[in-house]
């Protein structure tokens, strides 16, 4: 069986990041399946989905990593295209990615101790974030 859920997200921007398992897990929940994998996506191109210890340290060393990897005020071809500030967040979230899979068992995701489920809205500016996830089990 496949079950789809939306889940709706608001942002702050600017490497805001979310801890989204609370609202995974309520979703398996309600689809009452016991064992599968639900993959997440988000929509758009400037968010990405991982997973990490939810801990202000560990998300402090991930935005420095990626501060190094793609500086917000570098020069991006994105920004001369099209005049705006965003370069970075497109590939900030490229880096990442968009989607998560995750197996469950006995209507449980199968996450590690200090393991949960984050979106980070890479944008410049606040936004609604619209996560799409597909429940695949039985």
């Amino acid at each position: 069986m496949i079950v789809s859920k939306q889940l709706t997200l608001s942002t702050r921007g600017n490497g805001d990041t979310i801890d989204m398992t609370p609202g995974v897990e309520r979703a398996l929940k309600e689809s009452q399946l016991a064992s599968g994998v639900i993959t997440l996506f988000v929509v758009g191109s400037t968010a990405a989905l991982t997973t990490i210890e939810y801990e202000d340290g560990v998300i402090a060393d991930l935005g420095r990593v990626l501060e190094k990897m793609a500086p917000r005020h570098a020069e991006y071809e994105h920004h001369l295209r099209w005049g705006d500030d965003n370069g970075h967040s497109h590939v900030r979230a490229a880096l990442l990615g968009p989607t998560l899979s995750i197996p469950f068992v006995a209507g449980r995701l199968t996450l590690g101790m200090w393991q949960q489920i984050i979106l980070i809205d890479f944008d410049t500016r606040p936004r609604q974030r619209e996560v799409v996830a597909q429940i695949i089990g039985e």
